[in-house]
């Protein structure tokens, strides 16, 4: 039997993994030096919610293979293994990485199709059979130690989680690299959790890259103080510093508050890319007592305006 040994547990297998967005392609991403970090970060997000624990699954090596972006995988434990394909047939891995996917790469939906192999084997074929599924993953040893590649990618993820964890807000400088939401860390609660949340009022809130309906509001709604909160941002925006502020206040006079509001937040957005999320967006207007605003950008007005 295979676990009838004292050796450990050891199998391997093949994920591919394909996006049917054609806007969206996988591999050029992770090709991409900037987009990397966040798609490792979503397949390892993905991987950890399969399994029920961040090291139930290793990634031994990425490899892009146009259109698919296809994932070395090793198992060390039987039991981890036959929770990521009970994972895996029922959907959940699929629907997990698509969203740690879409939160990662700050997109609307990222549309999957997977496939899973084990050396000459289409195990999608035999899924219902895990214990077959099981011999064909354990039968197939791994041929190679991890990439040098995911053991930094996986170094920075670490990096970024611990600094989280000390910090406890959202200005992460852990990782530079990593230019993307922070994440939770595993010790104030529960494992990787694929929601990237915010406390505003007492309320939790997802997190997210600011859209172009915030930007509007924002610009719409925020008046004379958007200066203020400007250099609450600039805090941790190097494209928000006082000369910058007071530019644009000079050269969008003519044009009123609405512009000059609304070329402050679009300073912020170009620069931080995917980090300008609404998170930090409601901590400056709650640094300077803009708490309707707050309330309006995150919904909790219905129908009303905001003053």
């Amino acid at each position: 039997k295979m676990a009838g040994s004292s050796a450990p547990w050891i199998g391997s297998a093949y994920l591919f993994l394909q996006s049917t967005c054609k806007t969206i392609v996988l591999p050029s991403l992770y090709e991409s030096s900037q987009k990397k970090p966040s798609v490792f970060k979503a397949l390892k997000l993905a991987l950890a919610d399969s399994t029920g624990s961040v090291n139930g699954v290793d990634m031994l090596k990425v490899h892009c293979s146009h259109p698919h972006l296809i994932v070395q995988l090793k198992f060390c434990k039987q039991e981890n293994c036959r929770r990521f394909l009970q994972s895996y047939r029922e959907g959940a891995l699929q629907e997990s990485l698509q969203n740690h996917l879409q939160l990662s790469l700050a997109v609307t939906t990222v549309p999957l199709e997977m496939e899973l192999k084990a050396g000459n084997e289409h195990l999608d074929n035999m899924l219902k059979d895990e214990d077959r599924c099981l011999e064909c993953i354990y039968r197939e040893k791994p041929d190679r130690l991890r990439d040098e590649e995911i053991t930094e990618l996986e170094e920075c993820l670490k990096s970024l989680i611990v600094h989280q964890s000390i910090n406890n807000n959202m200005a992460v400088k852990g990782c530079a690299s990593l230019n993307s939401p922070s994440l939770p860390c595993p010790s104030q609660g529960s494992s990787l959790s694929p929601q990237v949340t915010f406390v505003f009022q007492g309320q939790q809130f997802a997190n997210r890259t600011l859209t172009p309906d915030d930007h509007q509001k924002f610009a719409k709604l925020v008046s004379k103080k958007w200066k203020q909160v400007g250099r609450s941002l600039q805090k941790n925006c190097r494209a928000l510093r006082d000369p910058v502020i007071d530019n644009l206040a000079l050269e969008y006079d003519r044009e009123g508050l609405y512009e000059q509001a609304y070329q402050l937040l679009l300073r912020f957005i170009q620069s931080e890319g995917k980090k300008a999320t609404i998170a930090r967006l409601i901590a400056a207007l709650e640094e300077n007592g803009l708490i309707s605003l707050a309330e309006e950008l995150l919904g909790l007005h219905s129908n009303e305006d905001c003053s």
